[in-house]
């Protein structure tokens, strides 16, 4: 297979994929090769919610190149499966950093944020995520 090229854009396919408009993707998931594909797939984990997965999803809403669109799809359901695996595990983290920075046992700082020791529990081993306001308050039970 040739290297891939591309018509009508002002972007060569040595640029950063994240420099690549539309058309550039639809071209390298239509007629590119496992280095493009690998490349695209490097941007998707990069960034899961980034500019590159948003153009291949729009792409893959018109064009079906086969077998890459179903792999395209796994790849970004993949990566965002894994980066809101590792949100949860950072605030889990971080609430587990303020129980312990507060000095107040489990129980104590439940009960000062208006939970259970149970409830809190989810909270550090990351089952539940908290909202946004519950996480600050927590902030304010530890002295943030």
């Amino acid at each position: 297979m040739s290297p891939l090229s591309f018509r009508n854009v002002d972007v060569a396919a040595s640029d950063p994929v994240s420099k690549w408009p539309q058309e550039a993707i639809q071209t390298a998931l239509e007629r590119g090769g496992l280095a493009d594909w690998r490349r695209l797939a490097d941007a998707i984990d990069a960034e899961p919610w980034g500019a590159v997965a948003r153009r291949i999803e729009e792409v893959l809403t018109y064009s079906r190149p086969y077998g890459v669109a179903e792999a395209f799809e796994r790849a970004i359901s993949r990566s965002r499966q894994a980066a809101e695996a590792a949100e949860r595990e950072a605030v889990a983290n971080e609430i587990g950093r303020l129980v312990r920075r507060s000095g107040l046992s489990r129980a104590e700082f439940a009960a000062r944020m208006g939970t259970s020791t149970s409830r809190l529990s989810t909270y550090v081993s990351g089952k539940v995520t908290p909202s946004a306001a519950l996480l600050l308050r927590m902030r304010r039970v530890a002295g943030d």
